[in-house]
C-alpha cells in the first residue's frame, strides 16, 4: 500500500470521474454518490488492476470471481438505499470487499459472507487494512447468518437461480432484498420485501452475475 501514496491525488481524480459518470447513467442518489467518493475501489483489486479500478468495468480477484463494475454497485445500493435509507444489512458473497465497504459507508451496520476460503481472507485484510468494520463469516450464504437475524436488507452480489427461502426468512418485518434472479446467462435484478409473512416484488434491469453457490444456489460446479 506504501507505494500508492504518491498517487493519491490521481486516484481522488478518478474516483471523482467515476462519480460524475455514474450520474450520466442514472445514478441519482446523493447518499450513494458520496459512498462511491468516499471508498477506495483501488484497493479492493489485484494491484495489476489498480490504474484501471475506477473505470467502469469488472475485474478479475481469483477463485474465478470478480469486482463488479461500479454501476451495477450503485444500482444495487441505490435500489436498498431508497427502501431501506438505515439499519442492519447482511450481504450474501463478500467478493474483493467493495460492496460491503459501500455499504459501511452508507452507515449500515454491515455482516457479509463469503463460501471461498482465499477471497474471504483477501477481503478481510483489504477491510482491517483500511479500518472498515464489518463483521465476516466464512460459509455457505444462501444459509444466512440466523443468530443475528432478523435484518433490514439483504444484498446478495451473485446470480441466484430462485429466491433463497432461508434469507426472505431472515428478513425482518419491512425488510428489503435486492438479488439478481435468473439463468446463468442473465439475471433479472429483483427487490423483494417482507410484509408480515408476505413478500412483494419490483423487477428492474436485467444483469450477469457470477453464481451465486451453496444449498439454495446453484451447485458449486454448474453446469
Amino acid at each position: 500500500m506504501s507505494g500508492l501514496t504518491g498517487n493519491d491525488g490521481n486516484m481522488a481524480r478518478q474516483r471523482r470521474e467515476m462519480v460524475e459518470q455514474l450520474k450520466c447513467y442514472g445514478i441519482g442518489n446523493p447518499r450513494v454518490l458520496d459512498a462511491f467518493m468516499t471508498v477506495k475501489r483501488h484497493l479492493f483489486v489485484e494491484a495489476a488492476s489498480r490504474p484501471y479500478a475506477y473505470d467502469d468495468c469488472a475485474w478479475p480477484i481469483g477463485y474465478g470471481q470478480t469486482i463488479s463494475q461500479p454501476y451495477t454497485v450503485a444500482y444495487m445500493t441505490s435500489l436498498l438505499v431508497e427502501r431501506c435509507p438505515s439499519g442492519k444489512v447482511l450481504e450474501i458473497g463478500t467478493g474483493s470487499g467493495f460492496q460491503a465497504a459501500i455499504l459501511d459507508a452508507l452507515g449500515y451496520r454491515v455482516f457479509t459472507i463469503e463460501r471461498i476460503a482465499g477471497i474471504y481472507e483477501m477481503a478481510g485484510r483489504a477491510l482491517d487494512n483500511q479500518g472498515i468494520p464489518v463483521a465476516r463469516r466464512l460459509g455457505d450464504g444462501t444459509l444466512g447468518w440466523p443468530e443475528e437475524a432478523p435484518f433490514d436488507g439483504i444484498v446478495i452480489t451473485a446470480a441466484a437461480p430462485h429466491e433463497p427461502e432461508t434469507l426472505l426468512h431472515q428478513l425482518a418485518d419491512g425488510g428489503v432484498m435486492v438479488v439478481p434472479i435468473g439463468d446463468l446467462g442473465s439475471q433479472q435484478m429483483t427487490v423483494i420485501r417482507r410484509v408480515g409473512e408476505r413478500f412483494e416484488h419490483e423487477f428492474f434491469h436485467g444483469f450477469a452475475f457470477v453464481p451465486l453457490c451453496g444449498r439454495e444456489g446453484w451447485p458449486d460446479t454448474p453446469a
